[in-house]
């Protein structure tokens, strides 16, 4: 069985209506080779693709929206909100008091501190072509309208 890793979001988030990827690869760290990355899916498309895909393999899938971005600003802009995201986090890290975790030695493998969105996953009905096919249709029509 592999694991399947997506956002936890609210159910009123714009990002849920946006494109998303896909990506494959394996679920042990002793395993080497180039993951395969798939889409863009509307959301439900690509969970279903992706539980489906992993249920009965030792596959990790990464279920991420796609950032429709469309200049070299715009990437840049996701690009350092996002440095500074991970610098907060470091920094929230090393002022929270950890000592309610304990020793980190001590735990088991089995054992998580924090919430994960990585789950085992469990088999699943996966769209057909015809749906899939439909909501790639969707979001090309999403992504050729002009910015309002």
């Amino acid at each position: 069985m592999g694991a399947l890793v997506t956002l936890e979001l609210p159910d009123d988030s714009p990002i849920l209506a946006l494109p998303w990827i896909i990506t494959f690869g394996p679920l042990d760290d002793d395993e080497e080779w180039e993951p395969v990355v798939c889409g863009p899916y509307e959301r439900a498309h690509a969970l279903a693709l992706a539980q489906s895909v992993v249920a009965d393999e030792e596959l990790m899938a990464v279920v991420e929206p796609l950032l429709p971005r469309v200049s070299a600003e715009e990437i840049r802009a996701e690009i350092a909100a996002a440095q500074l995201a991970a610098e907060a986090e470091d920094e929230a890290a090393d002022l929270a008091d950890t000592s309610i975790y304990g020793d980190y030695e001590d735990l088991g493998a089995e054992e998580v501190i924090g919430e994960s969105s990585r789950r085992p996953v469990q088999a699943g009905q996966p769209p057909d072509a015809t749906e899939v096919r439909a909501g790639i249709a969707r979001i090309a029509a999403m992504l050729t309208r002009p910015s309002r």
